[in-house]
């Protein structure tokens, strides 16, 4: 077998082989399926993941079921990460490296009942896609939850779970991705707790008016294309989904001190609240009537914080006072920390306490 993980506790275990199939199988095609996210149902029969944590949902019967899952359109990297989830049990994340499409078997084990699984991408997009080509299963079929919101995060490395998965240890010939799991962010955590359909449009190193360590391209300049990237001939669809509300993560990078090896000019607050504007302006244009929420940064402290919180309170009041949105702009304050994930990022346990953190707060929104 290529891969193999068992979990004595819930009897589940997934691995890269095609030696089983269940009986009276049926083929999977997107009618069968339900996808969140930045997901694509394609002209043939196929489902690509593309940013972190879009997915595609099926239900079956019977005690297993195949997904045939291959590496696609690669930009920074040469593989992706998959996380499986059955009957609403995380039973692990899984490298996607092949180009052609990979089984992997999915055994629940428990006949008689109706299965639920989440295929979910734990990278982001700067990975590249990730296709599910087919699902043979018996009983497939389309899963029938009903959400109660809608929910968009926009962010950086922060919303998109970079770093926080540390099953493979930080640095030791590892690549900045192979501790990537979208699956445990702060975002995901926040709207499965809260029963509601959500869609990451995360971007890591990136900022509003300038990156981590470069000018750009920005959030701004990225939002509107399909695959998160400067490629504008592939346009995301944004009435493929339309949030209840809109979370907005973002300034770490642009108060960074950069890599070190780039000259970088001191923050321009005027520059940050500018672009950050014109950026609201440019979301409410596709939600004129979400709720807007504008978040800190955990990982900026000191008087850093205390800078990015009065530019975002300005921000708050601009927007308010000018464009008048049907419902007015809030702020929500993480606490700050010293993360334990890898490159001085939040890991798996700080994501937890984020999402602690502002479960009660999108609760008094809905």
């Amino acid at each position: 077998m290529k891969q193999f993980l068992f979990i004595l506790l819930t009897g589940l275990f997934f691995s890269c082989s095609s030696t089983k199939h269940a009986a009276a199988q049926k083929v999977f095609t997107p009618a069968d399926a339900a996808i969140m996210g930045r997901a694509f149902k394609n002209a043939d029969s196929t489902v690509t993941l593309s940013a972190s944590a879009s997915s595609c949902t099926v239900t079956f019967t019977g005690e297993s079921c195949v997904v045939y899952i291959k590496n696609a359109a690669p930009y920074d990297g040469d593989y992706n990460y998959v996380n499986f989830e059955l009957d609403g049990i995380y039973f692990g994340r899984q490298k996607v490296d092949a180009r052609v499409a990979a089984p992997y078997f999915i055994d629940a084990k428990i006949k008689g009942v109706t299965h639920t699984l989440v295929v979910s991408k734990a990278t982001e997009a700067a990975n590249g896609t990730v296709v599910i080509t087919k699902i043979d299963a018996a009983g497939i079929a389309a899963p029938e939850k009903k959400f109660k919101t809608k929910i968009e995060f926009i962010g950086n490395s922060i919303t998109c779970g970079y770093g926080n998965d540390m099953e493979i240890p930080c640095g030791n010939g590892s690549k900045w991705y192979d501790q990537h799991n979208a699956y445990w962010s702060y975002a995901p955590r926040t709207a499965r707790a809260l029963n509601a359909q959500f869609m990451i449009s995360a971007i890591s190193g990136a900022g509003i008016y300038r990156n981590w360590n470069s000018d750009g391209p920005t959030v701004p300049q990225q939002y509107e294309n399909a695959f998160l990237n400067t490629d504008s001939s592939s346009k995301w669809n944004f009435s493929n989904f339309t949030p209840d509300i809109v979370t907005i993560a973002l300034g770490t990078n642009d108060l960074s001190n950069g890599d070190g090896k780039k000259p970088r000019k001191p923050f321009d607050k005027n520059d940050f609240i500018r672009n950050y504007e014109i950026f609201i302006k440019t979301v409410f244009t596709h939600y004129p009537n979400a709720q807007l929420v504008l978040m800190n940064s955990p990982m900026v402290n000191g008087e850093r914080d205390v800078l990015l919180k009065e530019c975002l309170t300005t921000i708050q009041t601009d927007i308010n006072n000018t464009l008048k949105p049907v419902k007015p702009v809030k702020t929500f304050w993480f606490k700050p920390m010293a993360p334990k994930g890898c490159g001085y990022h939040p890991s798996i346990e700080d994501d937890d306490v984020m999402a602690q953190q502002l479960i009660p707060f999108v609760k008094t929104l809905l």
